[in-house]
């Protein structure tokens, strides 16, 4: 089984693929938690990396594409995966093709107040870099992380202005990509319209849909 998932920010791609991941039994390969991971590795991939988000540039689709190939490879000897932040552009879908086919498209429809609802309200620990948020995971301290105490703070592109803007770009980058998948995968369809539904709703419609279509047992 090969999943995308696909979602605007703040539609809970990451929330979504976890647990899909752990009930299915299959890798959840996330493009930015695999960055994240080669800077903190420090190595010479970490680097370069590094260098291109210290210039504000977006790291290279021949860098991604190698990350994510590697990260497939390694799916395969479990029962497949799911994509969570990948591909974003129409050069990396094709890249992905060459490495394995893609049974189904998970579209999330969110409407933007309720993405910036979810958004606004998001926080993210200093240190740790755990997520919380104020209406419905907030920490036991306001403030403070959970795990290690350290205080948390809004990322700048969560507050509601940059958030607009970054749904515009979402809109012209995903757009084309749906086109390109209509008719080489599998679409399902799930709209979230409240910002208080609890994950698990999500998921299980989602899996529901997956059974509806033959994809899982």
């Amino acid at each position: 089984m090969s999943f995308v998932i696909f979602g605007p920010p703040g539609a809970g791609k990451g929330t979504y693929a976890s647990i899909l991941a752990s009930r299915l039994r299959i890798a959840k390969i996330s493009t930015g938690d695999m960055i994240r991971e080669e800077i903190k590795r420090d190595m010479d991939l970490g680097k370069k990396i590094v260098d291109f988000v210290n210039k504000g540039k977006l790291v290279p689709d021949d860098i991604v594409i190698e990350i994510v190939k590697e990260a497939i490879n390694k799916s395969s000897r479990k029962n497949g995966f799911i994509l969570d932040g990948y591909p974003r552009t129409i050069e990396q879908a094709r890249a992905l093709d060459s490495i394995g086919k893609i049974d189904a498209v998970i579209q999330l429809g969110v409407p933007e107040q309720v993405i910036i609802a979810r958004l606004s309200s998001r926080r993210i620990c200093k240190k740790c870099g755990a997520v919380y948020n104020l209406r419905f995971l907030k920490p036991k301290k306001e403030g403070a992380c959970d795990a290690c105490g350290t205080d948390l703070y809004q990322r700048e592109d969560d507050k509601p202005e940059v958030i607009r803007a970054r749904l515009r770009v979402y809109e012209s980058q995903t757009r084309p990509l749906i086109d390109y998948y209509k008719d080489k995968a599998e679409f399902i369809n799930i709209e979230c319209n409240s910002v208080d539904i609890p994950p698990e709703t999500i998921v299980r419609r989602i899996l529901r849909e997956l059974q509806e279509k033959n994809l899982i047992g």
